[in-house]
């Protein structure tokens, strides 16, 4: 398992406008992005005692959450994800699901998942068995990515964020998500072992503190 650094800021439309004109001069497009940005739509896994969300409140220096995550609609590619925190270090492992296994997976039926050959949904399977864990909400958002060879590394903007509340059916592309609440700008900077000058230089920020900011928890405020 790989970890990397991680940078996480909430910022307002002045800096949104003035990330993207420094970004747009030294990084380059994510190649996945339409017209510069792309629609994410996740279902966030919890247990019946809320422990990934209580973890991240409570700040646990060693705490993973799952998600099933797909672009743009698409759900011809989707994945499940884990993604792990130690130390302030972040690392995501992911294998790609079909769109019957990701309905399967949302309902409950989990037979098959025990003798997969993919190890991730095996995990997921004795996760959902010993600490009941299922889908808890849908988490919505539009995200402006930038990539840079050097380092590793990954400038993201994510914006317009909203939640399910309640609802899980996230394969519905009639399903209704709601603004969660007074959801701020997120700008994350991700790199492996180290971030070049020109990249640092690129997203410095003054009176800009480094923040711990959820989009699952932040739409969990209805409940």
């Amino acid at each position: 398992m790989k970890f990397r650094h991680e940078w996480k800021h909430e910022i307002n439309y002045s800096d949104f406008l003035i990330l993207q004109m420094r970004l747009s001069a030294v990084m380059q497009r994510d190649k996945h992005a339409k017209n510069g940005k792309y629609q994410i739509r996740s279902v966030y896994f919890d247990t019946p005692s809320d422990k990934a969300l209580r973890e991240k409140i409570d700040g646990v220096n060693k705490r993973e959450k799952f998600r099933i995550r797909f672009y743009n609609g698409d759900t011809s590619l989707i994945h499940l994800e884990k993604k792990s925190k130690i130390n302030g270090l972040c690392s995501k492992q992911s294998c790609k699901i079909t769109e019957d296994e990701a309905r399967r997976i949302s309902i409950g039926d989990t037979d098959w998942m025990r003798g997969c050959d993919r190890a991730l949904i095996r995990e997921l399977y004795s996760k959902m068995k010993t600490e009941l864990l299922k889908p808890r909400t849908i988490v919505d958002y539009t995200r402006i990515p930038f990539v840079y060879g050097p380092g590793n590394v990954r400038a993201t903007i994510d914006c317009n964020i909203r939640t399910g509340d309640f609802r899980t059916d996230f394969l519905n592309p009639e399903t209704i998500t709601v603004p969660a609440g007074d959801s701020p700008i997120i700008f994350e900077v991700k790199w492996d072992e180290y971030l070049p000058d020109i990249i640092r230089d690129a997203v410095s920020l003054p009176n800009r503190r480094a923040s711990a900011f959820s989009k699952y928890a932040q739409c969990r405020i209805y409940g």
